[in-house]
Order: C-alpha cells, then sequence, then structure tokens
C-alpha cells in the first residue's frame, strides 16, 4: 500500500490486526519447530502493540523484550542485531543508547518495511539471538507470503 495525498491529507501504509496476529502466530511455529520458547510481538509504526503470542514457559522477561525489540526496529527501521555495529567503537554510545528505555541492542527484533516506509516491528525474545532472529523472519515471510 502506497501513502497518497487526498484533500491535503496523507494516508500512510499501516498494518492490520489480522496481518499481525499472522506473524506472531508463525514466529510461535518457528519457535516450536525449534524447540525454544518464546513471546512474539509485532507493533505499528507509532510503537503500539498490534499483537502478542506467549508461549507457556517462555521466560517472564521474554515478554517485555519481545515487545521492546519490536518497538526498538520500528523506531529505528532497522533490525536490533545490528546496534553493536551501530556502536563501533564509541563507549559512549554504547553506555548512553543502550541505557535508554525500550531501546534493545539484542537480536530477534525486525523492522517491518512497506516500500520505502517503516510500518512497525516485529520482536521475538526466548532462545538465542539467532533463534530469535530466525522466528523474526518467520513473521515477516508470513506478512510478505502471496496469500497473506
Amino acid at each position: 500500500m502506497k501513502a497518497a495525498a487526498v484533500s491535503g491529507r496523507i494516508d500512510l501504509p499501516s498494518l492490520g490486526w489480522r496481518a499481525a496476529q499472522r506473524a506472531v502466530a508463525a514466529a510461535i511455529e518457528k519457535a516450536e519447530s525449534l524447540g525454544i520458547r518464546v513471546d512474539a510481538a509485532l507493533v505499528d509504526r507509532s510503537g503500539n502493540t498490534l499483537a502478542f503470542l506467549h508461549m507457556p514457559g517462555a521466560f517472564l522477561h521474554s515478554a517485555d523484550l519481545a515487545v521492546d525489540k519490536a518497538y526498538t526496529a520500528a523506531s529505528f527501521g532497522f533490525p536490533t542485531a545490528q546496534w553493536m555495529q551501530v556502536f563501533g567503537d564509541a563507549e559512549h554510545l554504547k553506555i548512553g543508547l543502550s541505557a535508554r528505555p525500550r531501546l534493545v541492542v539484542l537480536g530477534g527484533g525486525l523492522p517491518i518495511h512497506d516500500g520505502d516506509a517503516c510500518i512497525g516491528g516485529i520482536g521475538v525474545s526466548g532462545g538465542s539471538e539467532a533463534q530469535d532472529e530466525a522466528c523474526a523472519q518467520a513473521a515477516l515471510d508470513a506478512l510478505h507470503a502471496p496469500d497473506a
């Protein structure tokens, strides 16, 4: 969906709850196939949670981490795993930015793009960073599936 101006109004692409629910379900299904227990969250471009699923047995902190990974990915438009590259050798950035509430620098958060527009983020927590990212990628794949 593309942004369009109509009578001075700009319509931006957005995610619906059905797509959001389908995406987090795909993340949970991927986690099941990996034999891990996770939480998965999807937020819109404003950081509002559209969908969340919890697997019984997932770590307690995983719920907040999943939402905040999604929030971070939506906020900046790039995967949360890239933060260490962004920081580089700048110790002040590592200390200052990673101390910000809700900013998560661990892998498992991916932005959702519609063309050039970042329209949300998906976050998964409970496995290793690589496992969380694989589950988040499964969610993105579900959003972009031809029958979606």
